[in-house]
């Protein structure tokens, strides 16, 4: 029986091996219009094509394997497609973008143009890195989480313990909600399931990487456009479906089922599709380890493309999730698995982004319209005992929606050299928050804040909705025969909650970046720039009742008022230079220093710290009354290699080195939370012979800061909260010990007649390195972990006096290995 399977999977290889197709579409990079007889080339092969009056090509009869594919046409720079897989279950298609060339006809040498082999443009010239939809796939560690991915970019590191357990992406030492994401130039707020409200990080990434085509980082010199940013702006851009056949493929692991379709919708392949559907398996993984936590997730995306005519495209694009996070019971109990009960709230998320997108093109240029809407809905419960669920013992119900209805537009336009962009934007806000949460303030200590003498939160927000406005500018043109490239940016932000938002000189926006080449390898860069994020909607809407309605019932019925309304827009200013250096097409190195300025950060009234030192956690972040006089700094160098696959290897290596630093109420800068200072990441690929793949990691991080426990406050509050209460007074005097780990990944793919089969094993932490993390304040319990112990042999008291207070350390190695298969057909 297995020599005859053996026998017929050899036979449909045989058949299968010069099937692959690729097929793809050709568009000017400033204009977005068609480019006909471009001509397309497989280094390696003798295959090629002319691209037609449409700008599209297809290739056929192609042998399965990796081609980097060069795509040349007069009046264009060069540009080449590494890493390109032909198999014989799905077609490829390429949407390929070419950069009209400066260089005139009759010039007898020509000089590659050093944006070939990058992803900067005119506007900004530096901070800028992009992966390729392979490079994502293949990633050690990844396990086909885009956010996970980015982590081996310089520049950003994944949180306190090296991003373990969760997706938060701290670019340059600036907070995981300095951060915004666009998904086919649409904003989708939320990216992981079980989001941090007010934030942005969470377990596991939504995205479908079958839809990326490609993923641009920009952790500097941003395009006007892009509004509410003070670290980065993320670009994902998503393939088009394929407009000549229906294909798909189906991905089974541990972890998960997903399953990706597309293809065309019309005779003529003018509209497409792609849809995917995805469910978490992870609720039996953590059954199966004994692990308490039972994340559950179900999530979907789709893209569809109808080109109306020959200059007009309409695109709609879906992305959402349902999460639930519970809890099970264990087979074993310790006190680490049992701390982790009523520590963590019960969540119930779901979200959705929908978006349209109506691009025209212009005699010189085009003029795209962005319409979208977003929603998030966030329940929190916790209870003292959240397997019993008493209502009596509640201790946290929060329950809120976050909807957003924006529209953008810009124009985009090229005259004599002159690259002009402008546009205007406006987003209607509904906001609704029902908060009812026990404080921990009992027996406060001298170093917590109180701004009023309550022992519960209790409101429901008046904020209901609000409006918000911009406006933007970009002017560039490269000077002294191209040699120059300068850009300079204008924006403007307005809202209609906040009480100088309608102000537009109040966030008055500048930006102005250059890049000169000094010879044919070697570019100069710089830039400068202000930035402006407004407070997340839990700041804005969070309210309170007036301060003496715990004594009076008449006060009760009195409505809640809100509290940061004078909240102002944070502020970043950024400082950057660099050099890069393009050895070819394939392989570049880029240095970089960069120094990052803060004003108007929100401080905690209860706290007296930054909110930039919080949200990298299962709570809410904002949820509270706040300052916006805090202060920031943020300064270091990153180094940064990246070889694109050409023969049999490809490999990224980034090193970054940098100070992270706010300041609380005593307007002193100290070590934030995310001031790892060294961040180090190695990543290496090669393809073996007979569809043999192997990828390892390497990721090194500074030990981060910590706040230790206020002892006394942790000891009469910890049975009502489930956790031990942290002393701000001593904020960040502490620092974990180093992180390092080392992913692992092997793939081998089997080309039938129409499907190919790739059976992968991707190892996270293979080497067991120990992963160090915030010790956790708890009480000791007895040695069959069935009650605590306490002094005097009695019950536990329920204010913690007669508990013994014992902390231990969470630094326990987490191995994660993923075998699993995809199928493309």
């Amino acid at each position: 029986m297995k020599q005859t399977l053996l026998l017929l999977l050899f036979s449909f290889s045989v058949l299968a091996q010069n099937n692959g197709r690729i097929s793809g579409k050709i568009v000017d990079q400033l204009t977005q219009k068609p480019i006909a007889g471009v001509s397309v080339t497989l280094d390696g092969s003798t295959k090629g094509v002319n691209a037609d009056d449409k700008g599209t090509f297809r290739l056929t009869g192609l042998a399965l394997k990796t081609f980097n594919i060069s795509f040349s046409a007069v009046g264009y720079e060069k540009y080449t497609a590494f890493n390109v897989i032909v198999n014989a279950g799905n077609e490829n298609f390429l949407n390929i973008e070419l950069l009209p060339s400066n260089q005139q006809l009759t010039e007898v040498v020509v000089t590659q143009n050093r944006r070939t082999a990058k992803a900067a443009t005119l506007e900004s010239p530096l901070s800028v890195q992009r992966l390729t939809a392979e490079e994502i796939k293949s990633n050690p560690g990844g396990n086909f989480d885009v956010s996970k991915v980015i982590q081996t970019l310089p520049g950003v590191g994944g949180g306190p313990q090296g991003g373990g357990f969760r997706n938060d992406i701290i670019i340059r030492g600036g907070g995981p909600n300095e951060n915004v994401y666009y998904l086919d130039g649409i904003e989708i707020p939320v990216l992981n399931h079980f989001q941090t409200q007010g934030s942005s990080g969470g377990p596991q990434g939504m995205l479908n990487v079958s839809f990326i085509e490609d993923v641009k980082l920009s952790s500097s010199a941003f395009d006007a456009r892009y509004d509410n940013t003070l670290s980065s702006v993320f670009q994902f851009k998503q393939r088009t479906g394929n407009p000549n056949k229906f294909q798909g493929n189906a991905r089974l692991s541990a972890t998960e089922f997903a399953l990706t379709t597309e293809g065309p919708l019309s005779k003529s392949g003018k509209t497409t599709f792609l849809a995917s559907v995805r469910r978490s398996y992870l609720q039996f993984l953590f059954q199966a380890l004994d692990i308490p936590i039972r994340p559950n997730f179900w999530d979907g995306q789709f893209k569809i493309t109808k080109q109306i005519n020959s200059t007009t495209t309409l695109s709609l694009m879906g992305l959402g999730a349902i999460d639930d996070f519970s809890f099970g019971t264990l087979k074993k109990a310790t006190p680490e698995k049992l701390y982790i009960y009523n520590s963590n709230p019960l969540i119930n998320q779901w979200n959705y982004t929908l978006g349209m997108s109506l691009k025209k093109l212009l005699d010189n240029g085009y003029v795209n319209v962005a319409l979208s809407r977003n929603v998030f809905d966030n329940n929190f419960l916790r209870y003292e005992d959240n397997l019993k669920k008493d209502p009596s013992e509640l201790n946290f119900d929060y329950s809120s929606r976050e909807t957003e209805n924006k529209l953008r537009v810009d124009v985009n336009k090229n005259t004599n050299g002159w690259k002009i962009n402008y546009g205007l934007s406006a987003q209607f806000v509904e906001y609704a928050n029902s908060t009812y949460q026990v404080l921990n303030n009992t027996t406060a200590s001298p170093a917590v804040r109180l701004a009023y003498p309550t022992t519960t939160i209790s409101y429901t927000s008046p904020l209901n909705s609000l409006w918000k406005y911009g406006a933007f500018t970009q002017v560039s043109k490269t000077f002294f025969d191209s040699k120059l490239g300068l850009s300079a940016g204008l924006r403007t932000d307005m809202n209609s909650f906040t009480t100088t938002g309608m102000d537009p000189f109040e966030t008055i926006s500048p930006r102005v970046s250059a890049s000169y080449v000094l010879s044919e390898k070697w570019t100069a860069n710089a830039s400068v720039g202000r930035y402006f994020k407004l407070a997340p909607y839990t700041i804005l809407g969070y309210a309170t009742r007036p301060p003496y309605y715990l004594l009076s019932s008449s006060f009760a019925l009195l409505q809640p008022s809100l509290m940061n309304q004078d909240a102002k827009y944070q502020q970043s200013d950024h400082y950057v230079a660099g050099l890069e250096y393009l050895h070819d097409e394939s392989l570049r190195f880029t240095a970089e220093a960069f120094v990052k300025e803060y004003a108007n950060v929100p401080i905690s009234n209860a706290k007296g710290i930054s909110l930039a030192n919080l949200g990298g956690d299962f709570n809410i972040l904002g949820n509270e009354d706040v300052t916006t006089t805090g202060k920031g700094r943020a300064y270091g160098f990153e180094l940064f290699a990246q070889k694109k696959l050409t023969d049999k290897s490809f490999g990224i290596l980034s090193y970054t080195y940098y100070r992270s630093m706010y300041s609380g109420f005593d307007g002193n800068l100290i070590a934030s939370s995310w001031d790892n200072q060294h961040l180090l990441s190695v990543t290496w690929g090669y393809k073996f012979p007979r569809n043999w793949e192997l990828g390892l990691r390497f990721r090194y991080q500074g030990g981060a800061p910590y706040t230790p426990y206020d002892e006394t406050t942790s000891k009469s509050s910890y049975l009502t909260l489930g956790q031990g209460t942290f002393d701000y007074s001593r904020l960040n005097t502490q620092r974990l010990p180093n992180f390092h780990s080392s992913d692992v990944r092997i793939d081998k793919k089997y080309n039938l007649k129409k499907t190919t089969i790739d059976l992968f094993l991707d190892v996270t932490n293979w080497y067991i390195a120990m992963n160090p993390g915030i010790p956790t304040y708890t009480f000791k319990r007895l040695e069959d972990n069935s009650a605590f112990a306490t002094t005097n042999g009695l019950p536990i008291a329920k204010d913690g006096s007669n508990a013994i207070p014992t902390q231990f350390l969470n630094d326990k190695a987490q191995v994660t290995p993923t075998i699993g298969f995809i199928v493309e057909f």
